[in-house]
């Protein structure tokens, strides 16, 4: 056999052998994503003794506080807040979130997850040291000081095992109509998170594991007035904002609708697209059934003042504004137990 004939049949027989594996690998993949999506989905858990509950560590407990030395390992460009992975002594790796989310996201994973709902791993930190920091981060780089440190971050747990497998839907997905999906709903209108996205909904799958945890990925928008803002600084872990929002917009029979989420204000009117994509969640607020709203509130009634105290008291607020805060929130469980 001359060499241009061998040549032919080894190309021959590559192109024979590697389109079908390339097909191979595509229904791979395909089959690996249809074995991730499916499963049992999972959105609500009964909590056993929410009066019991650890409010101030929340749900990765004292154990999982963090206390390392931390080393940077990259920048995450995901969402609006400055954000970076880094990895602590332990070979654990955490999320760092700047910015004015960082209180309340730690105040706001504390309160869904007491009363069922899945929620990450959070922590509060005044003051955190990062080696290894590049130069110059994407976004804010005036929140890191020259020796790697910085004030005011929160630190999510990055849980071996665990994969975010993709968004959900709040109108379409396999808890539309239920008791729990509702009980969600009226926990946004609680803590006034107006940024419901379907964007900050992941699906996570924990390996070895067949459930399908359903959950609200950022919560950082909480605790501010009832709708997106201007200056931003009003609309997130704002106490006179809270305070001053409304709650219960209307009572029917069978339903009631909440205040949260607003529309957004007239400034956001000048970003045309955002504009548009907040409107239509308003819906989200709107006519729950009125025994899904008292559910809640029958739920985060079992917690004590201390607890929710607690909560804030994670997320470094001062006394002052941890009394102003917990005031708010007990007024509006009562609110929910009176319908």
């Amino acid at each position: 056999m001359n060499l241009k004939l061998l040549s032919f049949c080894l190309l021959a027989a590559a192109a024979a052998v590697f389109p079908a594996s390339g097909k191979n690998k595509k229904k791979h993949k395909a089959e690996e994503a249809q074995a991730e999506s499916t499963g049992h989905p999972v959105l609500w858990r009964n909590p056993s003794d929410i009066s019991g509950l650890n409010l101030f560590y929340g749900p990765g407990g004292k154990e999982h506080e963090p206390h390392s030395t931390y080393t940077f390992v990259k920048e995450d460009l995901n969402g609006s807040n400055p954000k970076f992975v880094v990895r602590d002594e332990n070979g654990v790796e955490w999320k760092v979130k700047l910015g004015t989310e960082a209180r309340p996201e730690t105040v706001a994973t504390r309160l869904v997850w007491a009363v069922g709902y899945g929620a990450n791993e959070d922590y509060f930190v005044p003051e955190l040291r990062v080696q290894g920091m590049p130069s110059r981060l994407h976004r804010g780089q005036n929140r890191v000081a020259p020796d790697g440190s910085m004030h005011d971050v929160r630190l999510k747990r990055e849980m071996k095992g665990e994969k975010k497998i993709e968004n959900w839907k709040w109108r379409q997905n396999v808890f539309t109509g239920t008791r729990e999906l509702n009980g969600l709903r009226v926990m946004m209108a609680v803590i006034n998170n107006w940024d419901l996205l379907d964007e900050n909904n992941a699906v996570y799958a924990e390996k070895g594991s067949p459930d399908r945890i359903y959950m609200i990925s950022d919560l950082g928008a909480s605790f501010g007035t009832a709708g997106a803002t201007w200056p931003l600084s009003k609309s997130k872990g704002n106490l006179a904002s809270y305070r001053h929002s409304k709650f219960i917009t209307k009572t029917k029979p069978e339903y009631v609708s909440f205040e949260e989420p607003g529309p957004p204000s007239l400034m956001w009117f000048f970003y045309l697209k955002d504009y548009f994509r907040r409107w239509p969640m308003r819906w989200i607020g709107r006519d729950v059934p009125r025994a899904d709203a008292k559910w809640i509130g029958d739920l985060l009634g079992q917690l004590s003042s201390d607890q929710i105290r607690d909560a804030f008291r994670a997320a470094g607020y001062s006394s002052q504004e941890v009394d102003g805060f917990a005031g708010v929130v007990q007024e509006r469980i009562a609110a929910l137990k009176a319908l």
